[in-house]
């Protein structure tokens, strides 16, 4: 449970319509199981203990009290597992029957939802049966010693050692309406949503009941743990597939194959869910005088200091800013630079600009930013001509970058200038009386700043703007010139990380493939193969780069994943070191990783007086670092918190 995960399973056991001694010794089994491998919320499917296809047999006395006493026996095998179990079965309640959803606990009965809607339509007809659920929670006793236990659908079960954890109950049907109780339950402060389901396969439904459930825990922000009906339900009429499913916040975590009986599991990230509500001003939550609205709040405890900590057994995207699937990796690439395109030709249609000035440098940054200005001078009709690449060698300058700049330029069609920047540098160090032979950060800024004062005062001379380069990763980590290639008029990749410019540079060099446009597709191939660097330190013996950045800084991909954790979640240091280390466990030792995590937090904190100053530019995903948007933060803000959370969890 540290860190926020619960983990969370949904099974479909075994069973027999009608026979509670059966199914309730598999309900027992399972229980037993899972509280031993860390399940702290088990779910099991809608009228389990009896089977929801006992039709005419669910107004039989002798089903309906055995039912109770599976239930009994289900409670008394709780005992000491430390684990909330969400149970079905039908249950008369003041001369009524109910659908019921049973919680149960360390021996106990914490509460009881019955369903709210009850289909009676298709295949369906629970309305023959059941009576619909009361919202309010009425207080019943099932027997001598299973007393005052809360019987309604505004019940909330919270855990008082992790606040944020609040579990709600709907059942089947109650997801299908237009206005599911999980929506008032999630207003109520509900993080987490269970559902017990005796969901029938037809064709194509399984499509639409996953769409559901994701949307579902979108929508209001929560985790979603859905158990469905399976194998073992009478086929009279009807086949049960359970596809059970547990979604985050929008995500399938988990899912089980249909027509297969067996569980599920994964762990929910409650403090995740907590942060995304805090943060979204719009999602709607009842405070009211410590009280919830007409909800029961019933309150447990795991006793959680004295379980062990649980590995994670979900997974963490290495990329989290690239679509893993291809497919859509494509389809997302093309959205993401449509959207920079579109920002640069609304910017250029505002100012009247028909010419766009770029610095190239053969390497990934400049490459994208060429790329872009060239889509967004097809969308306006303007000759690509009009786009002016500026290549500018200096000390760093090697032969394959210097010839990748030329190539791009010239397949692209963009009009290409040359200006050896040495002479001027050199010049510079003379007036300020800097020793050429030093190479520290004098004579590499002096580059970069000569570098954006040519392009600047041409773009200028022809009229225009200059197109910035800079990447996200790059304004996070503070690695760029201040006032030097920090600087732009436009700034088209300023919210594009590092790892997902690769993977765009790559889309426009498969595409330039499959269009037969080999001279581009050969030379963005090989910008993509060369090493990233600022080119500002002479090359080696070999006439090769010299100056790698990643040795610098550290890998680019360790960095994108701790910015879009730190961002995108507001997660803790340590949460996010046992989230790499998780994740990339076969690249990177624990040292490893916590170096450059901590280096990110320095530099991070020590360089936003750069993201505070950055020009325009177009945001494309959920992570941005604009001042005058997604990330606004004090230039001076201490670090010292975060650095003393890495020191406690220093590894060996």
């Amino acid at each position: 449970m540290r860190h926020g995960f619960i983990k969370v399973t949904a099974v479909t056991p075994d069973l027999l319509v009608a026979d509670t001694v059966f199914n309730t010794d598999k309900l027992i089994e399972c229980m037993k199981e899972e509280a031993a491998k860390g399940t702290k919320i088990l779910v099991f499917p809608e009228l389990v203990i009896t089977g929801y296809t006992c039709g005419e047999l669910f107004l039989q006395d002798e089903l309906l009290e055995e039912a109770k006493k599976g239930l009994f026996r289900l409670a008394e095998a709780s005992e000491g597992l430390k684990m909330l179990t969400f149970v079905g079965l039908p249950l008369v309640v003041s001369g009524k029957l109910y659908n019921v959803a049973a919680a149960i606990m360390d021996g106990g009965i914490l509460g009881l939802v019955p369903k709210v809607n009850l289909p009676s339509y298709g295949e369906f007809y629970e309305g023959r049966h059941f009576t619909p659920g009361n919202k309010k929670a009425i207080y019943i006793d099932l027997s001598d010693e299973y007393l005052c236990i809360p019987f309604g659908t505004d019940i909330i079960f919270q855990n008082t050692e992790m606040p944020d954890l609040k579990i709600a109950a709907e059942l089947c049907e109650d997801l299908w309406v237009p206005d599911p109780p999980s929506v008032r339950h999630a207003i109520n402060g509900a993080t987490i949503i269970v559902n017990l389901s005796g969901s029938t396969e037809t064709t194509g439904k399984d499509i639409y009941r996953r769409e559901l459930v994701k949307s579902q825990s979108a929508r209001l922000i929560c985790g979603y743990i859905y158990a469905t009906a399976g194998e073992g339900e009478s086929s009279t009429d009807l086949v049960f597939g359970g596809q059970n499913l547990i979604a985050e916040n929008g995500t399938i975590l988990a899912e089980k194959k249909r027509f297969e009986n067996g569980r599920i599991s994964t762990e929910i990230d409650v403090k995740r869910l907590a942060y995304d509500r805090r943060k979204m001003g719009t999602f709607e939550q009842k405070i009211a005088d410590g009280a919830q609205g007409s909800y029961d709040i019933i309150s447990f405890s795991w006793e959680m200091d004295k379980l062990p900590m649980i590995p994670l057994t979900r997974t963490f995207a290495k990329t989290p800013f690239v679509p893993g699937v291809k497919a859509d990796r494509d389809r997302r690439c093309e959205e993401i630079t449509t959207i920079q395109a579109m920002g640069l030709k609304k910017r250029l249609k505002h100012t009247h600009c028909e010419h766009v000035v770029i610095g190239v440098s053969g390497g990934l940054d400049s490459t994208l930013a060429l790329l872009v200005a060239c889509k967004a001078f097809d969308m306006l009709g303007l000759p690509r001509e009009n786009v002016v690449a500026v290549t500018m060698p200096a000390f760093g300058t090697t032969d394959r970058t210097y010839n990748n700049s030329l190539s791009l330029a010239k397949t692209l069609g963009a009009s290409l200038r040359e200006i050896n920047i040495k002479a001027a540098v050199e010049q510079h160090f003379k007036d300020i009386g800097h020793d050429p032979e030093v190479h520290n950060v004098v004579y590499e800024n002096s580059q970069a700043r000569e570098r954006t004062q040519v392009i600047m005062d041409i773009a200028n001379a022809v009229g225009g703007l200059v197109i910035g380069t800079g990447d996200m990763s790059e304004l996070a980590l503070g690695w760029a010139t201040y006032n030097g290639d920090h600087m732009s008029m436009y700034a088209v990749n300023c919210s594009i990380p590092k790892t997902l410019v690769r993977y765009l540079v790559l889309y426009f060099a498969e595409t330039a493939a499959k269009n037969r446009e080999e001279e581009l597709s050969d030379v963005l191939f090989d910008v993509l193969d060369t090493p990233v660097s600022p080119e500002l330190l002479p090359p080696d013996e070999n006439g090769k780069i010299s100056q790698k950045t990643e040795d610098i800084v550290g890998p680019y991909e360790l960095h994108d994943f701790f910015l879009y954790h730190v961002v995108r979640f507001g997660e803790t240091p340590d949460k996010i070191y046992r989230l790499a280390c998780v994740t990339f466990h076969d690249q990177y030792d624990e040292k490893f990783i916590y170096k450059w995590l901590v280096n990110f937090y320095r530099r991070f904190f020590a360089q936003q007086y750069k993201r505070s100053c950055i020009p325009d530019g177009p945001k494309v995903g959920s992570v941005a670092l604009s001042p005058r948007g997604d990330w606004r933060m004090p230039s001076d803000a201490s670090n010292a918190i975060w650095m003393k959370k890495l020191e406690e969890i220093k590894p060996e």
